[in-house]
């Protein structure tokens, strides 16, 4: 297993790690088979979307806020739990396919880590499946 560490920048954030995670595959030879991505952190997810127009990301990010707003009627004392509520609507994880060394991704797919509670110092968890092939 290897991790990633990262830092964000902001409350609210999507960052492309698509390079760190193809960085991540090579470096170990990882050829044939899935690679799981985990985040330990109740306030932060994964996910698979557009990454080649950033207003996609933009728009994800400003409906977000208007679906589950900062200031709610909620109970959690630590002041965050639309971070909570928006992490699992996304989910803390994906499993993607790797083939001949690099993640199989659609023409305009690129992967995620979601920033719901920002700025942190924040770790990927990054596990290996090889093909039984």
């Amino acid at each position: 297993m290897e991790t990633l560490e990262l830092r964000t920048s902001v409350r609210d954030e999507m960052i492309d790690i698509t390079g760190a995670v193809r960085k991540t595959i090579r470096q170990n030879g990882w050829k044939s088979g899935v690679v799981l991505l985990y985040s330990p952190h109740t306030t932060c997810a994964v996910t698979v979307n557009e990454g080649a127009d950033p207003s996609v990301v933009r728009d994800i990010i400003v409906n977000l806020r208007k679906l589950v707003p900062h200031a709610g009627d909620y109970k959690h004392m630590e002041g965050n739990s639309d971070s909570h509520i928006k992490t699992s609507m996304f989910g803390p994880e994906q499993m993607l396919i790797v083939e001949n060394g690099d993640i199989m991704l659609g023409t305009w797919q690129k992967v995620f880590f979601c920033e719901f509670d920002g700025p942190r110092n924040r770790n990927l968890w990054v596990k290996w499946l090889p093909s039984a092939e």
